[in-house]
């Protein structure tokens, strides 16, 4: 399907592997120009190298984290390309800062999940009013569902969810729009490690996917990709302030459903 996203300028930040590249990959099949903003690392540039096969595209080395990062990256990308039509904002980690691992660990988390959101969105904006453009943030299924000991990645995804719907009206008079996507059990190389890490890796895995209702599998990263590239095209051009949750349903379906 054509869904007019031809040479549309789109940064996806994590965009070199796991639901980022998934999301990177998706976009550059519907001919838009991606500009990745992430850390490198030899599977990162590997993946990078492969996307330039396929459509134009930028990787800019950073972390995320200091609002200077953020402004490096909107400087770089209207330097090479002109115009940011799309934003998406998926960079971060479930990085497990609990209540027992104190202040530090929590104030650090919300750097690494969320200040750089807004910090990249603030310094994109006249582009993105120029170009009536939009925003998708990823954010996650723990804002409704919970998980326990790590309420750093918890809080930063559940303001992630305030401001899509914040942005999404203040911003409407500008004509961009703002939605989210919330992936659940989605398996990544992040996610495979930790199933790894596990005693009985198969057992775990056969656990999860039987608490998800439509099919008892795993949400692939193509499937969230697939939901992220819909919400930044013409297609969805009347849809803003959405929180999405393509997971087989995980989040909002009752559980007690998937028990023998």
């Amino acid at each position: 399907m054509d869904l007019k996203l031809q040479n549309h300028v789109v940064i996806v930040t994590g965009g070199a592997q796991g639901i980022g590249g998934g999301i990177s990959e998706l976009f550059a099949e519907e001919g838009a120009i991606v500009v990745v903003a992430s850390r490198a690392t030899p599977e990162g540039l590997a993946f990078m190298e492969s996307l330039s096969r396929k459509t134009t595209c930028l990787f800019i080395e950073t972390e995320l984290g200091p609002s200077a990062a953020a402004q490096h990256v909107v400087e770089q990308t209207l330097a090479k390309f002109g115009r940011i039509d799309c934003i998406v904002n998926n960079a971060g980690v479930n990085d497990g800062a609990s209540l027992e691992k104190g202040p530090q660990a929590f104030r650090d988390s919300l750097i690494s999940n969320l200040l750089h959101v807004f910090d990249l969105v603030h310094f994109a904006l006249p582009a993105l009013k120029a170009s009536r453009g939009n925003i998708v943030n990823i954010t996650s299924k723990i804002v409704s569902t919970g998980q326990g000991g790590t309420s750093g990645y918890a809080a930063a995804k559940g303001a992630l969810n305030a401001l899509t719907r914040e942005w999404a009206l203040d911003l409407a008079k500008d004509s961009i729009r703002v939605n989210a996507v919330a992936p659940a059990e989605v398996m990544t190389p992040l996610y495979e490690k930790w199933l790894m890490a596990q005693d009985d890796p198969a057992a775990m895995r056969r656990k999860i996917e039987h608490m998800i209702p439509l099919g008892q599998r795993m949400t692939t990263p193509r499937e969230i990709a697939a939901m992220v590239v819909f919400l930044a095209s013409s297609l969805s051009s009347h849809t803003t302030g959405q929180i999405l949750y393509p997971d087989g349903g995980y989040t909002h379906l009752d559980r007690k459903y998937t028990r023998p």
